[in-house]
């Protein structure tokens, strides 16, 4: 099983892209605690709508929970060494404190009662 919860902020702003295909990516690195005194860092990526959401709603510094998994990349630098890192490849998110960038009111519902309150359709 590999799964992954991790409640952190965010160190820079989302960058999106496309792949050629049109699915949206997006990536950002987050923070989180590790140790006592200790910060350690993890890059982040979502996709598809998820990713839509991200760049629309989170910025540099909010905190937020990711649930996904664990991927790790290799890959050569520029010098021929052998490289290896991970990555969490985000199924969800979870704002804890954004600066609300991205949110829309629902001003439909707002304020006002369902006509079922209370009523079960079944």
């Amino acid at each position: 099983m590999n799964q992954v919860i991790i409640t952190g902020n965010l160190g820079d702003d989302v960058k999106d892209f496309f792949t050629p295909d049109g699915v949206a990516i997006s990536t950002f690195p987050m923070a989180f605690r590790s140790g006592k005194d200790k910060t350690s860092w993890i890059r982040v990526s979502c996709y598809q709508k998820l990713a839509e959401l991200a760049t629309k709603c989170l910025h540099k510094g909010a905190k937020i929970a990711v649930q996904g998994m664990l991927d790790q990349q290799k890959w050569t630098d520029t010098d021929g060494n052998q490289k290896s890192g991970y990555r969490l490849i985000a199924h969800q998110i979870e704002f804890i404190k954004t600066d609300g960038r991205g949110y829309v009111k629902d001003s439909e519902h707002e304020g006002h009662e369902s006509e079922n309150d209370g009523d079960v359709p079944f």
